[in-house]
């Protein structure tokens, strides 16, 4: 005769015997978990599509990611950050009569501590940083000889201010007038800067005078982050996000300086590539004037699987020809592109057109604001299919480095473009998850990425404290809310304690039975 089911938690049920089967063993209880329930903002994130990117830049970011050992993810979005630097400001693209979309991007990766970003950003960015250097070299006699004439324009200015200051009488006038011309004369010698492509950790009133002194075109690619910090409040007051507003639409920027009329940079255009900790990416989502403003709409997302704790000693080196073929092509397009000041015009075919309107039909509907998917991240969502376009001129420019705008992007492009975009959805909606998410759940998702990386059947809260970041937990209490939302959730289940009944010292560490989908397989 079979048993009835013994009770028990709701996502744990013993299995009743069959009449033919043998009993089981009342010490070791055969156990059937239900699936367990996901937490809120628990999504499975797409891996990087290293394949949508051109031959050379895909081969790049897969023998960089290898050699550093760090998740693809981290060298796509760098590679997608150059290729912004170098056209962004300088060439859009035209989608159909009427839609333009500047090609600059901003990208932030989300890794932890120690996650090895700075050798990816030098090896990614590398043949940028030394066209920067040669068009220094190259500008450094021109702005020598402006110097030289600037000078002896002001030399002549002083002497004839002198004359003025000397003269009485009816040459007075002339001498005045004279003087006058010679000023004039000198400050219309413009001494021009070094030319300058990148920034790093920089304010935003800095941001704005390099990019007055340089056509309205700059690039803030950092591994540290800087920028989000200093957004997030590393210096008093609230922030200037004017600039990082418009620098993405390529709008007209107003620069005000002391003394000197305002300057008015049109077509302000910023290339934004970081890589930030996850607790500067939730200061910022506690700050109302970020989401408020827009900024953070503007950003595609990526959040990596952290590779640390699974990385190998000796990986295989980036080989010498595919370090070569990305240096090779990425500098022909950065010197293609430098001197263009009306952008060049990258146009969609009528099949791109076509796949454009199909995405935009899908995404209209996630957009609802009752019904939508993304009706949370509409802020997001609405720059969607803008952002794949400017994705599609990315990869345009990088698959033609000479002359892109001689031929029109294709729907394969488009194609390639759209699989980034959905990459980066999905990454968004994380996000976002994530910063509309209490502390307890966020501690209870770490919990649960730990699960992922041990695999243990069970585990003792010491053991759990032992092994986990301090970043999130720092004394053992801290864990109890996160163990009770996985145990609510049927992640886990704490066993029962032992009988310790007259034994002295410490009690034991409480242990936790994880779900089998948790366990090594």
């Amino acid at each position: 005769m079979s048993t009835a089911p013994h009770a028990g938690p709701a996502h744990l049920r013993a299995v009743p015997p069959y009449d033919d089967a043998p009993p089981p063993d009342p010490a070791e209880p055969v156990e059937v978990w239900e699936p367990p329930l996901p937490l809120i903002g628990s999504r499975t994130l797409p891996p990087f599509p290293v394949d949508a990117l051109p031959g050379w830049v895909a081969d790049m970011v897969a023998a960089v990611a290898e050699f550093t050992q760090t998740p693809p993810d981290l060298a796509g979005c760098i590679a997608l950050a150059a290729l912004s630097t170098a056209a962004g400001g300088r060439s859009v693209v035209e989608i159909r009569p009427g839609w333009e979309e500047p090609t600059n991007i901003y990208t932030v990766v989300v890794l932890p501590p120690s996650a090895r970003k700075s050798p990816v950003f030098r090896a990614m960015t590398r043949p940028i940083a030394a066209v920067e250097r040669e068009l220094v070299e190259c500008a450094r006699p021109a702005i020598e000889q402006a110097r030289i004439t600037r000078r002896t324009a002001e030399a002549l200015m002083e002497q004839a201010e002198a004359r003025a200051f000397k003269t009485a009488g009816a040459d007075q006038d002339n001498a005045m007038a004279e003087a006058v011309d010679a000023a004039l004369q000198a400050a219309q010698v413009d001494v021009p800067v070094e030319p300058r492509l990148l920034a790093d950790d920089i304010t935003p009133e800095q941001t704005a005078t390099l990019l007055a002194q340089h056509g309205g075109r700059l690039a803030i690619l950092s591994a540290e982050g800087g920028l989000f910090g200093t957004l997030a409040g590393r210096y008093s007051g609230s922030p200037n996000l004017d600039v990082f507003l418009k620098g993405y639409s390529g709008d007209t920027h107003r620069v005000d300086r002391g003394g000197r009329p305002p300057e008015y940079i049109e077509n302000a255009t910023l290339t934004i590539g970081l890589t930030t900790q996850p607790a500067i990416l939730e200061e910022l989502g506690k700050t109302s004037l970020f989401r408020g403003t827009g900024l953070l709409a503007r950003f595609l997302y990526s959040l990596p699987v952290n590779t640390v704790g699974g990385r190998i000693a000796r990986p295989a080196p980036v080989p010498e020809a595919v370090a070569a073929e990305y240096d090779r092509r990425l500098r022909v397009l950065v010197h293609t592109l430098v001197d263009w000041t009306d952008p060049a015009r990258l146009t969609f075919t009528p099949a791109a057109d076509d796949a454009m309107a199909e995405l935009q039909d899908e995404i209209e509907p996630r957009l609802h604001p009752v019904t939508g998917t993304w009706s949370h991240i509409g802020d997001w969502g609405g720059k969607v299919a803008g952002q794949t376009a400017r994705l599609a001129g990315l990869i345009h420019v990088a698959e033609h480095p000479r002359e892109p705008w001689t031929r029109p992007v294709e729907a394969d492009t488009f194609g390639a473009a759209r699989r980034l975009g959905g990459y980066f959805a999905a990454h968004a909606l994380a996000v976002f998850d994530q910063l509309g998410t209490d502390a307890t759940i966020r501690g209870a998702q770490h919990v649960l990425d730990w699960l992922a990386k041990t695999r243990p059947e069970r585990f003792t809260v010491r053991e759990l404290f032992t092994g986990i970041s301090r970043a999130q937990f720092r004394k053992v209490g801290d864990l109890a809310p996160a163990l009770a939302v996985l145990e609510e959730h049927g992640h886990v289940r704490r066993l029962p304690d032992p009988d310790r009944t007259g034994q002295r010292g410490r009690a034991p560490s409480p242990t936790y039975l994880v779900h089998p989908t948790h366990r090594q397989p």
